[in-house]
């Protein structure tokens, strides 16, 4: 358990590790690309860790000892039958990315995760990789991990998403793709959720090689036939991680800067930081990196988080200090990540006396400019990330916050204390 201490004054210029979404990418493309890629600033994090052991699994050679620069060995599409299991905890990415890697193999792939992994949905993904003439299980008849893959290739052709309410299956269908053994289609029905999680993965696609026809409205691709190549990539730093910082200037009437995420960014998440202008927080940015000062008084607003579900938790935090009501909406898939992160909001919230309501697909935050009314409390975790860094916020401005199960922060920002201890000076 670890208690946060409220801090009066907030002047900080902060760094954060390498986005966990392009490094997991990159990690897929390096592996399936001819010849050898260097991924520059790449996550080290318990994420990324399940990843590279899988790949490894699978028969790429990952150098990653140097944290600051990974060093991948393509194999052209070439994936072997792994020995083992492959074991990837609550990594959602990474079950759903290397679902389809191991498609292309031949041979036998089983896959799992954790307890929380095995309750998290896969079954879209499924349907369209059999639309490509795979063989794939769920063990459990569920729609869920485990997964058993009678892998003989991709066949490609044309086949159909159910639904988009998860970019990642989306993701996952388009980094194979070029690999299928005819030119590969994918229709998507219904919206398409987080859409610049989409929008990414066709930019690294693109900058190992393979170009993308794509549908304004990204539900519709078509997907040439051939080889990403090995190439040198710098991943920026990760706009989710720094949410909380930028979120820590907002609360506090401070200033924070987070030097190493640039505006434009592949990342939809720095999306957060026009929202909290409207709040009322100054902005500026300089040098790749991002200013937010936090105002006298954070005004609510109504806002569509569709496109950028993982600081929705940390807006919610924003929100319950700003005066007014705030209506964070469209953002039921938030119920599959690590915990039903809509419910944790709302009920570790309330134990500290924020007026909160939950809905099927969005929060409403009832906020104070001020913290009156507010009071310390233990608050739980759910042996999920997100909701450890964003209550951790809640402690800048109200006494008492305890978070328990803290070291959760493993998954995708293992230094996380140690940086959030930074905006004391």
């Amino acid at each position: 358990m670890i208690e946060i201490k409220p801090l009066q004054e907030i002047n900080a210029v902060v760094s954060v590790p390498g986005s966990k979404s392009l490094t997991q990418r990159s990690l897929i493309a390096a592996a399936l690309a001819e010849g050898t890629s260097t991924l520059h600033g790449p996550l080290s994090s318990e994420d990324t860790s399940y990843t590279i052991a899988a790949l490894r699994a699978m028969g790429v050679a990952v150098n990653d000892q140097n944290p600051d620069k990974w060093t991948i060995e393509g194999q052209g599409g070439l994936i072997a039958q792994p020995e083992e299991t492959i074991f990837l905890g609550n990594n959602g990415t990474a079950t759903r990315f290397l679902t389809s890697v191991a498609s292309l193999g031949k041979g036998l792939f089983q896959i799992t995760g954790s307890r929380r992994m095995t309750e998290r949905p896969i079954l879209p993904l499924m349907k369209a990789l059999q639309g490509w003439q795979v063989d794939i299980q769920s063990d459990m008849n569920n729609g869920c991990p485990p997964l058993t893959i009678r892998a003989a290739g991709l066949g490609g052709g044309k086949t159909i998403l159910p639904e988009g309410k998860s970019s990642q299956y989306l993701s996952s269908l388009l980094l194979v793709a070029p690999y299928a053994q005819k030119p590969a289609e994918l229709e998507v029905l219904g919206e398409v959720l987080s859409q610049p999680y989409v929008e990414m993965t066709l930019a690294v696609m693109a900058d190992f090689g393979i170009r993308v026809e794509a549908a304004p409205t990204l539900n519709y691709f078509r997907i040439p036939q051939g080889r990403y190549q090995g190439k040198n990539y710098l991943i920026e730093g990760d706009a989710s991680s720094a949410s909380y910082f930028w979120a820590a200037a907002a609360i506090s009437c401070g200033t924070v800067t987070v030097a190493n995420v640039p505006v434009p960014s592949l990342q939809g998440d720095t999306n957060l930081v026009p929202l909290l202008a409207r709040m009322g927080c100054e902005v500026s940015q300089k040098d790749g990196g991002v200013t937010v000062s936090g105002p006298e008084t954070l005004e609510a607003i109504e806002v569509d988080m569709g496109d950028m579900p993982d600081v929705a938790p940390t807006l919610a935090v924003v929100a319950a200090f700003a005066q007014g009501t705030t209506t964070i909406n469209n953002i039921a898939h938030l119920r599959i990540k690590e915990c039903d992160r809509i419910s944790a909001v709302v009920s570790e919230l309330r134990k500290l006396g924020v007026d909160i309501e939950e809905e099927p697909s969005r929060m409403r935050i009832h906020g104070k400019s001020g913290n009156n009314g507010y009071h310390g409390a233990t608050l739980e975790t759910y042996e999920d990330h997100r909701m450890a860094m964003c209550f951790a916020v809640a402690g800048l401005r109200i006494p008492g916050v305890k978070i328990t199960g803290e070291s959760c922060v493993a998954k995708s920002f293992p230094d996380f204390w140690e940086r959030f201890e930074l905006l004391r000076g």
